[in-house]
């Protein structure tokens, strides 16, 4: 768990990201959790965008990707929402 002044340093490394995943219409399937879950291990910290014909809303699904990924939440605007999680063997970010 990350505490307050760790995610206002990962807000602003992340300010500057472009989204590396987009939930479309499907949803949120097991296939779009293992593409979160690698990108996650590769870049550590990782912006998702939830389109306009997604089903779903970020704030809806929120706990559902924290869970299933073991990712940390750092912040949601709109319909992007920004996740961090240490990588187990490519270590970038130094909290």
């Amino acid at each position: 768990m990350i505490n307050s002044k760790q995610r206002a340093y990962l807000k602003s490394l992340a300010h500057d990201l472009k989204p590396l995943i987009q939930v479309g219409k499907s949803g949120i399937t097991e296939g779009l959790l293992s593409q979160i879950d690698a990108s996650l291990e590769s870049h550590e910290l990782i912006k998702i965008t939830f389109l306009q014909n997604s089903p779903v809303e970020g704030k809806e699904v929120v706990d559902e990707i924290i869970e299933a990924t073991g990712a940390d939440f750092v912040n949601l605007i709109g319909k992007k929402l920004t996740l961090y999680r240490e990588s187990k063997e490519n270590k970038k970010i130094e909290l």
